[in-house]
């Protein structure tokens, strides 16, 4: 199983996407799975099924090897976080509107993700000594989790310049 792993210091190329279905516990399994479920239902219900997958692929790729161009070499990434960080972005900025319904489920949703985001946002200002004396497979890859972020803002930012058939 460990030979799925993103290992920084020689990755094999289809680990940036095997370590997307890989967890360190099962607490980390169940977290990642209860996000997943909530962004990537509102995704699903939004664009469909291909492009909740696709979306899910394209992040936790995407938050993979930016973490690789980041992070030391003797970091391992495992985890589907980046993933779901890129859908819970997707899934905000697909459902904005003025629509006061989905104005405030996006509110209510957006509250279980926000601190997580703050604290992503401030570990990774101190990202030089998050891998020094531990196991980096006891560390939260937060640089991940912002990347994510951003390769899903990108995805709804080209895919807003494809031209759509009229209806």
């Amino acid at each position: 199983m460990k030979s799925l792993y993103l290992y920084h210091s020689f990755p094999e190329w289809y680990q940036f996407l095997t370590a997307t279905f890989c967890h360190g516990s099962w607490n980390h399994l169940s977290s990642n799975l209860f996000f997943l479920y909530i962004f990537g239902k509102l995704v699903e219900e939004e664009e469909g099924n291909f492009a909740l997958w696709l979306s899910y692929i394209l992040t936790g790729v995407g938050a993979n090897l930016v973490s690789w161009l980041i992070l030391p070499r003797n970091a391992v990434s495992i985890g589907a976080s980046g993933a779901v960080f890129g859908l819970f972005t997707i899934s905000v900025l697909v459902k904005m509107s003025w629509d006061w319904r989905k104005i405030l489920e996006v509110l209510i949703l957006g509250q279980f993700v926000v601190e997580k985001v703050m604290d992503a946002a401030q570990a990774s200002t101190a990202i030089s000594g998050a891998f020094r004396g531990g196991s980096s497979m006891s560390s939260i890859n937060h640089i991940a989790h912002l990347s994510g972020a951003l390769v899903g803002v990108m995805l709804v930012w080209l895919l807003s310049k494809v031209p759509s058939e009229p209806t």
